[in-house]
């Protein structure tokens, strides 16, 4: 069966334009991951979305943070490895009310093009220690990958095109991925 995917523009900020990608003329697969967690996992999302705001708007898409999930794998994730980084994850102990840092496991899968211009897809909840290995995260992280692999094509073969400044990108508007399944 063949797929296609067309780019999506979700948003540009300052620092770094987003993009997600529909499949098949389906929701993008980033607004199918807020839709999903919004409600599931609220305060592990709204990290990952204070991430994107920082990076959009005050550091950049710089590679230190986005989380490599495989040695082999074109796709990153989000949110950064470590709980030292800020914004920082933090839950509530139900007991003392204190907050402690804690570690995100949710995982929002990505393309960082360079460090301005991010392609996000999708991802779940994270629960061993390989993407691969997880139940949730695997699918997400296989179609990421391919993406991944099909956009740095599509930058190599110029169909998708730099800006003079390499800070955002140009496509016709009747460019499209396509693969088989």
């Amino acid at each position: 069966m063949n797929n296609f995917a067309e780019i999506i523009l979700i948003e540009k900020l300052r620092k770094v334009t987003y993009y997600s990608i529909s499949i098949n003329n389906e929701e993008a697969l980033y607004d199918k991951f807020l839709e999903k967690h919004k409600v599931e996992n609220k305060e592990k999302l709204y990290h990952i979305l204070a991430w994107i705001e920082k990076l959009g708007n005050k550091i950049g898409a710089e590679k230190f943070y986005f989380r490599n999930e495989a040695e082999t794998s074109d796709a990153s994730a989000l949110p950064p490895s470590g709980i030292d980084k800020e914004p920082v994850y933090v839950e509530f102990d139900e007991e003392t009310g204190i907050g402690v840092n804690q570690p995100n496991n949710l995982r929002l899968y990505c393309l960082r093009a360079n460090d301005s211009v991010v392609f996000l897809f999708n991802g779940d909840i994270k629960t061993t220690l390989k993407a691969q290995d997880c139940p949730n995260v695997k699918p997400h992280f296989k179609l990421a990958n391919k993406l991944a692999t099909l956009l740095n094509q599509a930058f190599a073969d110029k169909e998708i095109k730099w800006i003079e400044d390499f800070t955002d990108i140009s496509v016709e508007d009747d460019f499209r991925l396509e693969w088989d399944f």
